[in-house]
């Protein structure tokens, strides 16, 4: 039997066959489909975002198939750059003028190809924003509604770059263009100042306010009585506003917090938001007054409620009713191990009354005596709005710390406020109206009630229940009872400690019943749970400050709404609006508008450098020019014009812009024949920045402009002229790299008019680095050329061109051009010859005959005076043949000095040797200089302190003169002056900008011990430095600008750079009229700051064109020396600390030779008459006295000495006490409570350590028994002031320690400030009046001598809101 082909059955083998061709044609068909993709034209898309200046210089790129339609272009942009879809737009940016361009259909399903997409090229679009509107950011998981979005919601808003999960409302990235798009939800967010989030989070409470915002709005600001900027209803009005209108996502609170008078600082101070509420009502109600507005804050945020205190015998009753704004909640209370579990909880103890027995018994009327009492609040009345601080701050006296409290403490979401309106069932049997209960008011409120009642004078005080039920209607409980249930809406969350942290607020909108989270300039919705999260850490118990397991966000602050329909308020409406609402809305939608416009224009602005060469200061000027990138080269160029102010100078047909790099000094291009292409194409478009800048170039009306090609190198040629020994200005030339060198020098040959047969060219690579191009077939690019070079070009037929390069005069002459600068020297005021007989008359031991002798040389007839120039003159020629006779007594080994004389000794001899013939010849010359202008040279008696306010360091003492002075050296008076003036012009030119990098830099070595011996002025082969290398200097009067004082000389001084500083001091002295080592060099910096350079063997490479140098008279330091700076302790006066002199110490010396050489300085500086042992020295510390310097230590080995020292000097009562460094010396001061003073310092010293022996010492001066001794020690700075209406209670008295080097004393060296006090004494107490009279002396005598009157580790600022704009600055404040 045959079966039919409907029973046939199908082998498995079949089935599975089948089944893999199918999947093989499947698979076929992909890999066709893949084969026609490939071969498919791809079209690659570059997508510049131009809406923001930080995204501007971004491109995303797209490489799609030919065949894409328009809108997966869009879908593909918006999930590259994060934006939503529909929010944006595309056009086109190939060159192309885009203002007038359609933008492309992100609904169109028409391929690339048919939009104009060209396969095989770039595409360039630019994303701009639709209809005037920013494109809206795609927030991720913006829709997900389980538990897990919502863990992340609760905290404050993650660090930009932290690392952690974002949430709905977090953005990672916050920049100005995230705050330009309004929130999903609808709600605006208020832009974080710094650090006003707790500023923010009480705005937007009252913005979803309904009745709050209503009565805000009725309010009308009238112009003409206030000034707007000032008035703090206004502002508010124009905040709530922008909050209910602005389409930007956060918008900026400063004019609000400019109406509270406050400045920018107020940005960083963080507050309490539950504080700022206070003071903002309390200044919203000055300002409201007498207006409808006047009695609003009473009545939607103002409860009553009755202090009480009943007797237990009698049931007498005593009571007051006080009103309040908020209901203060304690977390936890004190001593406590476990936290009220629920508001309802802490509501229940606010309320419970306490019993007052014992000590604390109550005084009753009625029985005339103390008798047990119960005493308590009771509720009266409840607010609309009730707002409930939950008080998590809190003060740990055992760490002495604030400290947050972070347990868990729920709070439902309507809340039944009826059970605590009657809270007692027996009636009193008589009332009254007492002040009784007044005197605990005090203690009841600092436990339980916030210090801050908004209470109407006259009002509520002292009412009577049953005498004034007529004139205070106060309502029934029965009444209240079943009318109060309050709804939750706003939930003030602080996250952090209680050093600082960040508030933000979750709060419901009565519009559609939702949770929304306003965290600054972010809003998001929120759930129910998320409010759960604000409840606080674990309910377990833990130890009293223990916040182990407890999250730090929580709930601060609640606010509720009575649940009435006859008071709910919804929100106004538009046109409900009042009319000068309406009209402020218009205002600032149109102000929104033109900011909006602005912010267009400012995306479409090109910004870049600008520099013009003025055609007649020939100063170069820089500007910055800000054109759109529509408007045209012609149309910048007279804005370019008109911003460097040459319309009086110049026509502008003869300006243009050109293309500049400033950097290398370069003209990259310039624009022919392109006056009307837009700037945004010539610049490359709109950038943040550009890596060239533009130059309006000038010309002269009878030359033409040179045309800059891409591609060529620009080059300043300098002619030098080796017979003048000048080098000229430059002339600009341009070429090509690929040019060689023969071209290059026909191309200078045409520009400078000089045969290219025998020129020499030298470029300047770098600094000092110069090349003679002689290879003439070499290229440009091959000799080192760049963008911008210098050459220098000498076409002379003389026998210098046959010399080889290094030793030919014209490498010489262009090395010293490149190593000259131009310094600006400044004379000592006063003549040599009078500082000669002031100091000699000053030395200790000196010959008056020698004075005598000065004296009569001071004198002379008028007619021997000479001029300056013949002064000069001579003065180099003595100086040379000093030098010379110096080098030849030094080879003779006869030149060798005692370097121990004092300062300024035998300073009217060059050389010391006052029998010389030398020496008379310098004398003559100091004569010379002495009469040449008696005007210009008054003697000045100036103390080292009134030249010295600089950072003093020492130098190596160096009298041997250079000889260079003996070589043919450029210094010479009588040799004809060398016409460098071009040179050094263009020079000082030239190479401003290197010199660039060196101004700026102080000279802050410390002293000539850190040169270590290498300050001669001779290398190790005994040669002068000075005749190894020729240096050049040349010096002559110059007339100062006015203001730089009358009767001042100056030098303008063109020396070699390399030269040393004690060359350079050589040098100068025959214009200071002193030997190198007895004046002082100090450098100018900004400011007028002036650093004394004190190297010898430095050079002078770290100076640059036009530094100013001063010169000051006084010994040099020599090797081994610091100066000192002495100061005078006086520990009984005001100001305890005097400067008296500049000394000079010197290593290896004693402090008794110091003493002694400061004795006579001391009685002819400062009038001070000491004998050695009736003054001591010590260290200085600040303003602190330390260490008591003993005569037998030794500078740099017992003590360590530094540059910029400073010490003590302290004249002694009587012998020196201190002999041992074992000792310690302590200044004591014995405090009298009972008269309220405090007595003189004494010093106390001691053998050791020891408080018994403290206490013994302070006995034996004092008087007071031992047994009754309490010491503490002073704070902060020497003389440790302090306030004697806060040092009986303020100080650390008594501390339990047998040592004083042990916590918390810590003493450990000479110096230190001992308070004492006899324990028997009591405290005087003080009337008001003579507290306030004695708080205003105190403050007084503090801020004379800069201490604060009380001491404070952490001060908080309070916060304060001015009614009148800006505070008046109250000096005796901190």
């Amino acid at each position: 039997m045959v079966p039919g082909e409907e029973n046939q059955l199908v082998p498995k083998e079949d089935v599975f066959w089948r089944c893999r061709q199918n999947i093989f044609d499947e698979m076929k068909k992909k890999f066709l489909q893949i084969e026609n993709a490939a071969e498919e034209p791809r079209v690659l898309c570059i997508i510049q975002d131009t809406t923001n200046s930080k995204t501007v210089n971004e491109r995303i790129t797209l490489n799609l198939p030919a065949s894409t339609p328009l809108r997966k272009l869009f879908e593909d942009v918006a999930n590259k750059v994060g934006y939503i879809n529909g929010t944006f737009d595309l056009v086109w940016g190939n060159g192309i003028n885009t203002a007038d361009m359609a933008p492309l259909d992100h609904t169109s399903d028409k391929s690339l190809l048919d939009a104009n997409f060209e396969p095989g090229k770039k595409n360039f679009l630019h994303l701009t924003d639709k209809d005037g509107e920013q494109p809206q950011i795609l927030l991720e998981d913006s829709s997900a509604g389980d538990d897990s979005v919502h863990d992340k919601f609760i905290g404050p808003l993650q660090r930009e770059g932290s690392v952690g999960s974002t949430s709905d409302y977090v953005s990672q990235s916050y920049s100005y263009s995230s705050i330009l798009n309004k929130s999903e939800t609808g709600y605006v967010g208020l832009v974080n100042q710094a650090m006003t989030c707790y500023l923010n989070s009480l705005l937007q409470t009252l913005f979803m306010t309904p009745e709050f915002r209503n009565a805000l709005y009725k309010w009308e600001f009238e112009e003409s009585e206030e000034d707007p900027v000032t008035s703090i209803p206004y502002q508010l009005q124009r905040l709530f506003v922008l909050l209910q209108t602005s389409k930007k996502r956060a918008i900026e609170t400063t004019d609000v917090t400019r109406s509270f008078g406050w400045d920018s600082s107020e940005a960083w101070q963080q507050h309490d938001v539950q504080e700022l509420c206070r003071v903002m009502f309390d200044a919203l109600e000055q300002k409201w007054k007498q207006t409808e507005q006047a009695d609003l804050i009473n009545e939607l945020y103002q409860g009553k409620l009755k202090d009480y205190v009943r007797c237990l015998e009698c049931g007498y009753e005593g009571w007051r009713i006080d009103t309040y704004l908020d209901i203060p909640l304690v977390i936890r209370p004190y001593g406590s191990s476990q936290a009220f579990a629920s508001v309802e909880e802490a509501l229940h103890a606010f309320i419970q009354p306490e019993i007052l027995d014992g000590p604390n018994q109550y005084f009753c009327e009625r029985c005339k005596k103390k008798c047990d009492a119960r005493k308590g609040l009771r509720f009266l009345h409840f607010p609309y709005l009730l707002t409930l601080q939950l008080k998590r701050f809190d003060f740990d006296y055992t760490t002495m710390h604030r400290i947050k409290l972070n347990d868990r403490m729920t709070f439902p979401e309507e809340l039944d406020m009826s059970t605590f309106i009657d809270v007692e069932d027996e009636s009193p049997q008589t009332e009254s109206c007492t002040d009784s209960g007044a005197e605990n008011e005090g203690s009841c409120h600092s436990d339980q009630m916030s210090n801050d009642f908004s209470n109407d004078d006259g009002v509520d005080e002292g009412i009577c229940l049953e005498n004034n039920s007529g004139t205070e209607k106060i309502p029934k409980p029965g009444l209240e009872k079943n009318s109060l249930i309050y709804e939750l809406f706003s939930v003030m969350v602080h996250s952090g400690s209680a050093a600082g942290g960040h508030y933000y607020a979750c709060i419901k909108s009565f519009s559609d019943e939702q949770w929304y989270s306003f965290n600054d300039q972010h809003v998001s919705r929120i759930t129910q749970e998320d409010i759960k999260k604000t409840h606080g850490g674990s309910s377990g118990s833990r130890g009293y400050y223990s916040s182990a397991f407890a999250s730090s966000t929580n709930a601060y602050m609640l606010i509720y709404r009575l649940k009435d329909p006859a008071r709910n308020a919804k929100f106004l409406e538009v046109d409900e609006y009042p009319e000068h609402i309406k009209n402020l809305v218009q205002r600032e939608r149109e102000l929104e508008e033109q900011e909006k416009r602005q912010r267009e224009i400012e995306r479409n602005t090109c910004k870049i450098k600008l520099f013009c060469l003025h055609p007649v200061k020939q100063v170069m000027m820089e500007n910055k020019l800000e054109v759109h990138k529509d408007k045209t080269l012609k149309e910048a160029v007279e804005m370019a014009y008109k911003m460097m102010d040459l319309e009086e100078v110049i026509p502008m047909d003869c300006c243009r812009l050109v293309k500049y790099d400033e950097f290398h000094d370069y003209l990259e291009r310039s624009y022919e024949g392109e006056e009307d292409t837009p700037m945004g194409l010539l610049l490359g478009g709109v950038k943040s920045t550009y890596m060239f800048d533009l130059l309006l170039e000038t010309r002269r009306p009878d030359q033409v402009f040179q045309s800059y090609k891409p591609g060529e190198v620009m080059v300043k040629v300098h002619v030098v002229d080796l017979k003048a020994e000048s080098v000229a200005a430059p002339i600009t030339v341009r070429a090509y790299l690929n040019e060689t060198v023969t071209e290059f020098k026909q191309l200078i040959s045409k520009a400078v008019h000089l045969p290219a047969e025998t020129m020499r060219v030298v470029l300047e690579r770098c600094y000092n680095d110069l090349r003679l191009l002689t290879v003439p077939g070499k290229t440009l690019k091959n000799e080192g050329f760049f963008r911008s070079n210098k050459v220098f070009v000498e076409s002379s037929e003389t026998l210098d061109y046959q010399m080889a390069f290094t030793d030919s005069h014209l490498w010489k002459l262009l090395d010293r051009h490149a190593n000259t600068i131009r310094l600006f020297v400044l004379l000592p005021e006063q003549s040599p010859g009078s500082f000669s007989k002031r100091t000699a008359y000053q030395k200790a031991g000196g010959d008056s005959g020698n004075v005598g002798d000065d004296c009569e040389r001071v004198k002379g007839p008028a007619g021997s005076l000479k001029s300056v120039e013949a002064i000069l003159e001579e003065s180099t020629e003595k100086l040379k043949s000093l030098s010379l006779q110096q080098q030849q007594e030094g080879d003779n080994g006869d030149s060798s000095k005692s370097t121990e004389t004092s300062d300024f000794e035998n300073i009217e001899s060059p050389l010391n040797e006052r029998g010389s013939s030398a020496s008379v010849d310098n004398r003559e010359l100091e004569q010379h200089m002495q009469t040449s202008d008696p005007e210009n040279f008054q003697s000045e008696e100036r103390s080292d302190s009134d030249v010295n306010n600089d950072r003093s360091t020492s130098s190596v003492d160096s009298d041997i003169l250079s000889s260079s002075h003996s070589s043919d050296t450029l210094c010479n008076a009588d040799n004809a002056q060398i016409p460098l003036a071009n040179g050094l012009d263009s020079h000082s030119i030239t190479s401003s900008r290197r010199t660039k990098a060196n101004e700026g830099k102080k000279e802050t070595w410390d002293t000539a011990e850190e040169d270590s011996g290498t300050d001669s002025e001779y290398d190790e082969s005994g040669k002068s430095r000075g005749e190894i290398q020729y240096m050049y200097f040349k010096a002559e009067p110059y007339a100062a600008d006015e203001g730089s004082g009358e009767g001042h000389k100056w030098l303008m001084v063109h020396v070699d750079k390399r030269i040393t500083l004690a060359t350079f001091k050589q040098h100068l002295e025959p214009f200071v009229g002193v030997l190198s080592s007895h004046f002082k060099v100090f450098r100018v910096y900004a400011s007028n700051q002036e650093f004394e350079s004190v190297r010898l063997n430095e050079t002078l490479s770290s100076f640059s064109d036009d530094n100013k140098i001063t010169i000051r008279l006084g010994r040099a330091l020599k090797k081994g020396e610091y100066r000192v700076k002495v100061y005078q302790l006086l520990v009984n006066e005001q100001e305890p600390c005097k400067f008296l002199l500049d000394a000079v110490f010197a290593k290896g010396m004693t402090v008794r030779q110091s003493k002694e050489e400061l004795i006579p300085q001391l009685r002819e500086q400062c009038g001070l008459e000491l004998s050695i042992d009736r003054f001591r020295l010590r260290k200085k510390t600040w303003k602190n006295p330390g260490t008591v310097f003993l005569d037998y230590h030794i500078y740099e080995e017992d003590i360590n000495i530094s540059s910029n020292w400073e010490v003590f000097l302290e004249v002694l009562d009587g012998v020196e006490k201190m002999k041992s460094m074992s000792q310690l010396a302590v200044l004591s001061r014995r405090w009298r409570p009972s008269e309220m003073k405090l007595d003189p310092f004494q010093e106390v010293v001691l053998e050791s350590s020891s408080v018994d022996e403290l206490r013994d010492k302070l006995y034996e001066i004092s008087g007071i028994p031992v047994e009754d001794i309490e010491f503490a020690k002073g704070r902060g700075t020497f003389p440790c002031d302090i306030s004697v209406l806060d040092i009986h209670q303020d100080l650390d008295w008594n501390p339990k320690v047998s040592t004083l080097n042990v916590w918390p004393l810590y003493i450990c060296d000479d110096g230190a400030v001992i308070f004492y006090r006899d324990r028997r004494e009591e405290l005087m107490e003080l009337t008001d009046e003579q507290r306030n009279e004695l708080m205003k002396k105190e403050s007084s005598r503090l801020q004379k001598t800069g201490h604060r009157v009380t001491y404070s580790p952490r001060k908080e600022k309070a916060l304060k809101i001015y009614l009148d704009g800006a505070p008046n600055k109250d000096l005796t404040q901190d």
